[in-house]
């Protein structure tokens, strides 16, 4: 079969994957492209002679953007490799949307145009003659409506006859005085006989004048530039002096502006308009200028709410699933390294992401609802002018929210920030915003040292406090490491809409497994590396010492238990023969039984006890000399000096080191090092109260906080070095939140000291 590859193209929120979806009548597929952290979705279609593939790029308003997302489409559209472009374009919004047709147009490839959304366009009386439309432009312009599927086969048709045929150039026009300067230009190119593969002369001019880096690199090095540098500055001077400016960007935007704007007066009509859309009623509400706040804290806390309440469950049922396998597996494994590793290593490291798991698709979900409905651009309006006084852009808003979730993804969504500095900015305090992984600290650490009644508010608290810190701290690098004026907030706001299901379950689907794959691969690798260094080097003496011990505490225990009922039997014996023997007997007897010394049962039962009680303190303190000879422990001791400042001994030093492969390790780490193993949980109430009994109130307090800020994960800083793509600032992001962590820490510590 033949194969046809298209490029997707449109601005932002018109409706290209959804048209995908109508189109290939199944879910788009995400991948990256080459070499850089961008997503693309991509999507196929089988005819009876073409395999169809179909291309969804990153939306954007013009090619002359910077934002990371609409980079990578220009290099695509200018170098990658398709056979034509599918302009989706916004029938409601048309002539707005064709600022970027004008641009695809002198491109020089074939392309085919998809007035989307016509069904939307028709109930708001807008009628655009498709037909006029396409004679005009010399390129295929088709309604279609990826909703109700209108037109959907006449567009594949269309895509087909237009890969068939030969190029046709589009006609493109400008204003009187510049089409006079690019007939110039052309005619000399022609003289000349000056020509590059795959343009005619008028691409060449409109390059030349627009002054296009590409085209500039080849007639520079030719000779005839020496006699075309005259004509080309003679062209720029009277164009500058027609559009009253000498800014050629300006210019062309206000060609592109005026093209636009008569195409939409040619092809465009409107029969009837409403007095206030049922966008404008819900904006009166949503973005009011009191109650859009409130409303949108709301929803806020309704998402996390869902995302902490409802995810509960699921995780619940993972952890246990993971438990079960860990344990069943293990049965099966007799050497005890390769169990150790599979077990506490491979298991454990992958059920602690899994578990989190359903958080995360619950928080994507709600994400998706707020952005395919069109309330995430409000959103973003409305916080504006508050982040605006941190140093913050109105944008910043969608990967903090979901910073929440995970940092891994959050890091992923800055790219919708344009300016560098702002999107940075946003990356560095992304990690002040909890991420699922810190609640097991929180929790254990919040029902150790407050009672049930307000642990859930102790726990909103930190979640505040956490977001409040964020903002001081990007108020202070603005002012320090991003200095710069803020970018003007420009973003569109959308029509409402109802949310497609298929395009939620494409979002919510992609997004999970583009979590699992980033941080499940480095939190597995980096988990097994905790339990190597947990776990080596092997200290035989200790083994054998306190196996010696435990050995003979059990000696006893048998010996006891053999004592104990040697005693019941001859107690039983002399309880047989006072009933057959004669009266006076059984009083003397009974006589004689109280004055003999007899072993009290609850005693004994007391003693048994003790003993169970010693071997497992035995176990426990072996485990704890054991972590003190290995790797991490050596570690620990290494840098307890400097964490000592901050009341935290070394085993809390040790737990915050393996905080850096994933925070949920931080629970069982010291479940370990505490001497408890490793099988603990947030919940276990033994591990709550020796943490209480071993670290005080004000050094948890500086815990938490330390916690709260530094480094998220391993997983998360590599994603943040793909995203920045910069040694520099991810060294700076370490350094910086290290920094941070250990100054907040101090300061809590010492506080809560002084009012201890």
């Amino acid at each position: 079969m033949k194969k046809i590859t298209i490029a997707l193209v449109g601005q932002p929120n018109v409706g290209k994957s959804h048209l995908a979806n109508a189109i290939s009548g199944s879910n788009l597929k995400i991948g990256n492209f080459a070499g850089v952290t961008v997503e693309k979705a991509t999507a196929k279609l089988r005819t009876d002679d073409y395999a169809i593939e179909f291309i969804d790029l990153p939306g954007l308003y013009s090619l002359e953007d910077f934002s990371a997302d609409e980079k990578v489409t220009k290099e695509f559209l200018k170098k990658g490799d398709y056979d034509l472009i599918v302009n989706v374009l916004d029938s409601t919004n048309l002539e707005r949307n064709l600022m970027l047709t004008t641009e695809l147009l002198e491109l020089n490839k074939k392309i085919v145009l998809a007035l989307n959304m016509d069904d939307e366009a028709v109930k708001e009386g807008i009628n655009i003659n498709a037909q006029n439309m396409s004679k005009i432009l010399s390129v295929p312009c088709i309604r279609v409506s990826s909703k109700t599927k209108y037109n959907i086969e006449t567009l594949v048709d269309t895509i087909i006859d237009v890969h068939e045929k030969a190029l046709i150039p589009s006609k493109l026009i400008y204003g009187s005085e510049v089409e006079d300067q690019l007939q110039t230009i052309a005619r000399f190119l022609e003289e000349k006989h000056f020509t590059i593969e795959g343009l005619s002369y008028r691409q060449i001019a409109v390059g030349l004048l627009w002054q296009k880096r590409e085209i500039y690199a080849i007639v520079h090095e030719h000779p005839l530039y020496v006699e075309l540098q005259p004509i080309l500055n003679n062209a720029l001077g009277h164009v500058y002096m027609y559009c009253q400016c000498d800014e050629i960007d300006e210019v062309i935007h206000r060609q592109h502006a005026a093209f636009a704007k008569g195409l939409c007066t040619e092809v465009l009509s409107v029969s009837k308009i409403k007095a206030q859309s049922v966008t404008q009623k819900i904006d009166a509400v949503l973005i009011h200028k009191f109650l859009g706040l409130p409303i949108f804290v709301f929803l806020m806390w309704a998402l996390f709410q869902l995302t902490f309440t409802l995810g509960q469950f699921p995780m619940d049922w993972i952890e246990s699933g993971f438990g079960w396998l860990g344990e069943t597996l293990g049965e099966t494994i007799d050497n005890e390294a390769l169990k150790s590793l599979i077990v506490d290593g491979i298991i454990a490291g992958v059920g602690s992401v899994l578990m989190f798991l359903p958080n995360i698709i619950i928080l994507f979900l709600g994400i998706a609802l707020l952005e395919t409905t069109g309330y995430m651009s409000r959103a973003a309006f409305l916080l504006d002018g508050f982040f605006h006084k941190f140093g913050l852009h109105g944008k910043s808003f969608v990967p903090l929210v979901t910073g929440f979730g995970c940092s891994v993804p959050a890091y992923m969504a800055a790219r919708t920030l344009k300016n560098k500095k702002d999107r940075l900015l946003t990356m560095f305090i992304i990690g002040f915003m909890s991420c699922g992984a810190r609640l097991p600290v929180y929790v254990l650490f919040a029902g150790a040292f407050f009672d049930e009644s307000i642990a859930g508010n102790v726990l909103f608290a930190i979640y505040i406090f956490g977001a409040i810190l964020g903002l001081i701290a990007a108020k202070i690098l603005r002012v320090t490491a991003f200095k710069g004026e803020d970018e003007p907030f420009v973003m569109e706001m959308p029509k409402y809409r109802l949310p497609s299901l298929k395009l939620l379950w494409f979002m919510v689907y992609s997004k999970s497994v583009l979590y699992l794959k980033k941080a499940g691969t480095f939190i597995l690798l980096a988990s097994m590396l905790i339990w190597f260094i947990s776990s080596y080097p092997k200290n035989d003496v200790i083994e054998e010492e306190y196996g010696a011990k435990i050995e003979a505490l059990q000696a006893t225990q048998e010996t006891q238990a053999t004592d104990k009922e040697a005693l019941t039997a001859q107690k039983d014996d002399t309880a047989q023969a006072q009933e057959t023997a004669p009266s006076d007997d059984k009083v003397a007897s009974a006589e004689a039984d109280k004055e003999a010394p007899v072993a009290d049962p609850k005693e004994s039962a007391e003693e048994g006890t003790s003993v169970e009680d010693q071997i497992a303190a035995l176990e426990n303190e072996k485990h704890e000399k054991i972590m003190e000879q290995t790797y991490l422990g050596m570690a620990g001791k290494a840098v307890e000096p400097f964490f000592a400042p901050l009341g935290f001994d070394w085993k809390m030093g040790v737990a915050t080191l393996s905080g850096l492969a994933a925070k949920e390790v931080i629970v069982s780490t010291l479940g370990v090092l505490y001497a408890l193993g490793d099988e603990v949980s947030e919940d276990d109430a033994s591990l709550r109260d020796i943490i209480k009994e071993n670290i005080s109130f004000a050094s948890a307090m500086a815990f938490i906080v330390f916690v709260m800020v530094y480094l998220p994960c391993l997983a998360a800083t590599a994603v943040f070095y793909k995203e920045a793509e910069s040694l520099k600032h991810t060294v700076l992001l370490v350094l910086f939140t290290f920094a941070t962590a250990w100054v907040l820490a101090f300061i809590t510590y010492r506080v809560l000291l002084l009012f201890a």
